[in-house]
């Protein structure tokens, strides 16, 4: 859990969540690579390559001919993005001028710490660098006063583009604060630390546990080892709908797979032969039950904080559950002794998607949507329990150390 709790601390966006993951990974022994160069593969070797400083996918070789063990997840949170020119200053106040990245509880964000983060490109010689960027200071993004704003508490919505945090006092040139920035990604993200409530402190409250949290949960499987030709695909680009480069909608995933399918010698068909053998695990959060509003999920099969991570399925297909994948789940996750619990939405509420649906029109397998239910998902902060965590990194564990033979009709895990 000490893990989990600095993940989500200093992750303040993509970028700081991909160096996270980068510098766990060094420290457990795989060794990085380059996507520009040729790479040479060994057998039990363990690698990960990044792409754009905000998505990462690592993998312990095994034999690909016998298919590939894919946890999925996204590095990416809803966050205030900063425009590009974005100091609005007048002789008493600097603002910064900013655009919602993703679906966000944006009300949350108002009279919270802020910290503005992502990357920034600088020229070093003749280069151009994407560097990780965390200001050392905090920014906020004050409400209006009650007494200017009576109808607060009946009805607030923010405006997209005059609700804006607030930078410093006084007139401020944003490029003495980013120095020698040629350009940069940057976002105002919520810098509350993360901490355990209740009784006797079975829940976490932290921002972006989604998806970190499906982040931290499946490095932490990978590297305490396991069978087979295992894989964890952290992508970018989920909250905005993935048509990023590095995004579950681009070939990110589907390249590195062929990369690895080539080091070892496989053909095409023998590339196809290893994707029908092939298992993914799409990681992300689930809506949890909340006790104040019953009436807005489905009146049996509800994700519950505290009984285990959530098998999610949707007859209209946002979410890859079927019942063969969902048997599958369900006998990892025993084996392990570890809780699932099943979730459908209210068949009158539109369904979240996930990363796994689009990531199958590149890579088709086999695929199975879980997560972590949590209440209040998007917002600057967001709740969800210890056990599920535990849950799911003891569900994953089981997923890389069992051999799991996929065949057309039937499935065998061992």
């Amino acid at each position: 859990m000490k893990e989990l709790l600095n993940f989500l601390e200093t992750s303040y966006s993509c970028y700081q969540a991909t160096e996270n993951a980068r510098a766990c990974l060094l420290q457990n022994g795989f060794t990085e690579l380059c996507e520009q160069e040729p790479w040479t593969l060994t057998d039990g070797g363990k690698y990960f390559v990044t792409r754009g400083g905000s998505a990462l996918i690592a993998f312990c070789v095994g034999d690909a001919a016998g298919g590939f063990k894919i946890a999925a997840s996204h590095t990416d949170s809803p966050a205030l993005k900063l425009k590009s020119a974005p100091a609005l200053s007048d002789a008493h106040y600097t603002r910064l001028n900013t655009e919602q990245y993703g679906g966000g509880l944006y009300y949350s964000y108002f009279d919270r710490p802020l910290r503005i983060a992502g990357r920034v490109i600088r020229e070093r010689g003749n280069m151009l660098v994407s560097e990780p960027y965390v200001s050392d200071f905090l920014v906020s993004l004050p409400s209006l006063a009650i007494h200017l704003n009576r109808d607060a508490n009946t009805g607030f919505k923010p405006d997209k583009q005059t609700d804006l945090p607030l930078l410093c006092l006084g007139a401020r040139d944003f490029s003495d604060i980013v120095r020698d920035a040629v350009d940069f990604d940057l976002f105002a993200a919520c810098a509350e630390k993360p901490y355990l409530w209740g009784v006797d402190g079975e829940l976490l409250s932290a921002p972006r546990i989604d998806n970190l949290a499906s982040v931290c949960a499946s490095l932490t499987a990978l590297t305490e080892g396991g069978t087979g030709m295992r894989v964890v695909a952290c992508l970018d680009g989920e909250e905005v709908g993935s048509l990023t480069r590095q995004g579950a909608d681009s070939d990110f995933l589907s390249s590195i797979l062929t990369r690895i399918a080539t080091a070892q010698g496989l053909d095409a068909q023998a590339y196809s032969l290893a994707l029908s053998r092939s298992f993914c695990l799409s990681l992300d959060g689930a809506q949890g039950f909340h006790p104040d509003h019953p009436e807005k999920y489905d009146p049996q099969e509800r994700a519950y904080l505290g009984k285990g991570v959530a098998l999610k399925r949707h007859a209209g297909g946002a979410y890859t559950t079927d019942a063969f994948s969902a048997a599958a789940v369900r006998k990892l996750f025993a084996l392990a002794d570890a809780p699932l619990q099943s979730f459908y939405n209210h068949s009158d509420m539109r369904s979240g998607s996930t990363l796994g649906a689009i990531s199958l029109s590149h890579v088709s397998v086999l695929c199975a949507d879980l997560g972590i239910p949590q209440l209040a998902m998007h917002s600057a902060v967001e709740t969800m329990a210890c056990s599920d965590y535990a849950a799911l990194v003891a569900g994953l564990k089981s997923f890389f150390t069992r051999e799991i033979r996929v065949r057309q009709m039937e499935i065998e895990i061992k």
